[in-house]
């Protein structure tokens, strides 16, 4: 990985994973962890834990692995995988999001229908509803410090967040329409800042 001239003080500290192996057993132990969702272990694992990217770095991949078509985190471990180490890395991550995931979601698949219909079984997984909410909350609240440091500008990039929010949560407009809509605005005006 080549060093970058713009990089911060913080992202020269970063750590880098030794193998594709010790790729797909960090993916695939952040997959083990992420009931509800993915999404903030993958910060706390890759940003925290591990440091192989900074929280600038996390944002900036998770944005782009957003807008692509496909789960985001699956995106996002392709991404990332690839960055180390090309296609094998690739693979390598994606293997780990996916392998045990895979047999653990076709067991509990089986299990469900056999006992979805007791009361316990659904209130249950209410419960894990409102647990997946709070980690999306809760990463929201740990990533929302990387705004003061983004090229829009931190006034610039508070609106585009308030003004998604409202589009999508209030208003109820397609998402595919807002990311294109005010995708194609933050991107405009952060190409300008950035020449």
């Amino acid at each position: 990985m080549t060093t970058d001239p713009n990089a911060t003080t913080d992202e020269l500290q970063l750590a880098q994973p030794r193998s594709p192996g010790e790729l797909f057993f960090i993916f695939n132990r952040l997959a083990l962890q992420g009931f509800g969702g993915v999404l903030a272990v993958a910060q706390r694992e890759l940003v925290e834990r591990q440091r192989w990217l900074s929280r600038q770095q996390f944002i900036e991949m998770l944005a782009l692995s957003q807008v692509l078509p496909g789960p985001n985190v699956v995106n996002l471990a392709l991404m990332f995988g690839d960055r180390f180490f090309g296609l094998r890395g690739a693979l390598a991550a994606l293997g780990g999001m996916l392998v045990a995931p895979l047999f653990i979601v076709m067991a509990l698949t089986a299990a469900y229908a056999k006992f979805s219909s007791f009361a316990m079984v659904s209130g249950a997984l209410r419960g894990m509803g409102a647990v997946a909410a709070g980690l999306i909350i809760a990463t929201a609240f740990k990533l929302i410090g990387t705004l003061r440091s983004n090229r829009l500008g931190l006034p610039t990039a508070a609106a585009f967040s308030v003004l998604t929010f409202v589009m999508i949560a209030l208003l109820h407009w397609p998402l595919v329409w807002v990311i294109v809509g005010l995708g194609a605005i933050a991107i405009t005006i952060a190409w300008q800042r950035w020449r």
